[in-house]
């Protein structure tokens, strides 16, 4: 079945029927996904580090609140 075919099935459902699917799809598409994540924590790790050796430039949380 097409997703042209789907879409029409899925338009002749009641309002209710359609909000259901809805959120199933986009549980669906919510998924965690641990290379992200993976990807995510070594990116961490890196910038953790520089901070502690000091190659990191930082700013306080206050002057970048006052920018704002």
């Amino acid at each position: 079945m097409s997703t042209a075919e789907v879409m029409e099935i899925a338009l002749r459902l009641k309002a209710s029927e359609r909000y259901e699917l809805l959120e199933m799809l986009q549980k669906s598409l919510d998924k965690p996904d641990t290379e992200v994540d993976h990807v995510w924590i070594e990116e961490a790790e890196r910038r953790l580090q520089a901070y502690r050796e000091g190659k990191l430039e930082v700013i306080s949380m206050e002057e970048v609140f006052r920018d704002l």
